[in-house]
């Protein structure tokens, strides 16, 4: 009995899709008969109204009939950009660099390597980060160094680029976060009792992003490690290092409390 009354249901889901199919060809052969410019105005207008898979379908079917030309050249940017919105994170870095390679001299180079590092800037969010404050420097930190590489690569070929001020303010995050992560995993080492491995990250953050926020925890931790480890004077010199450029922080005290047995 329950299956006779799905069976009409069934049948009207069946004829729904065949309908979006049918529609698909049928815009499909329509797109066939377009001018390069008909097209690029479709796709354009597609992507403008957010309308971003279908911006995808109609850029891919420009960039394989019109692949050169001026229409060519940007429909590949946007080409970018429309993976970019619709997460094919991937087919976004290969368009950016496929455009790199192929039109070095074009005006709007500097933002392919912009999208670059946003792409990278933005990979692997998931809606949980997205709308929850959780730590993301918690996370693998691939991504981000690769987004700061890109960034500092724009910044490298084009310092008057119109997207530098917003790549600057992208990478001191990105140096904030990458920081913090090697702070993590730091005392991760510490709790384990891995001193040598905690301070050799905890150098990484002095040496390789100063002027963090993360730097007066990456000394704590180094003067910790160093004391338990009982190397007195690197202790000490780190302390005072500490001292000298962080007066006051709550760390210090920490350091002193810690006892070495005999």
């Amino acid at each position: 009995m329950y299956c006779h009354r799905f069976i009409p249901c069934i049948c009207v889901a069946v004829l729904l899709l065949g309908g979006c199919a049918w529609f698909g060809d049928k815009d499909d052969n329509e797109a066939k008969n377009w001018t390069v410019e008909r097209l690029y105005s479709e796709a354009k207008g597609a992507l403008d109204s957010g309308y971003y898979s279908k911006a995808v379908e109609y850029y891919e079917f420009l960039e394989t009939r019109f692949p050169f030309g001026v229409y060519g050249q940007q429909s590949l940017l946007d080409l970018a950009y429309a993976y970019y919105k619709t997460e094919e994170f991937d087919s976004a870095i290969s368009a950016c660099d496929r455009f790199i390679r192929l039109y070095p001299q074009n005006v709007h180079v500097d933002y392919a390597y912009f999208l670059k590092g946003l792409v990278n800037f933005n990979r692997g969010k998931g809606l949980t980060e997205r709308f929850l404050p959780i730590d993301s420097s918690q996370r693998d930190q691939g991504s981000a160094l690769t987004a700061f590489q890109a960034f500092s690569e724009l910044l490298e070929k084009y310092p008057q680029s119109q997207y530098a001020e917003d790549a600057k303010k992208r990478m001191v995050f990105l140096r904030n976060r990458l920081a913090s992560h090697e702070i993590h995993v730091a005392n991760y080492y510490m709790k384990r009792g891995a001193y040598l491995a905690a301070i050799n990250r905890a150098r990484t953050v002095v040496e390789t992003y100063p002027r963090t926020p993360s730097v007066p925890d990456a000394l704590v931790l180094m003067a910790k490690a160093y004391k338990v480890l009982e190397m007195p004077y690197l202790s000490a010199d780190t302390v005072r290092v500490l001292e000298l450029n962080y007066p006051g922080h709550p760390g210090i005290y920490d350091i002193r409390d810690i006892v070495v047995e005999d």
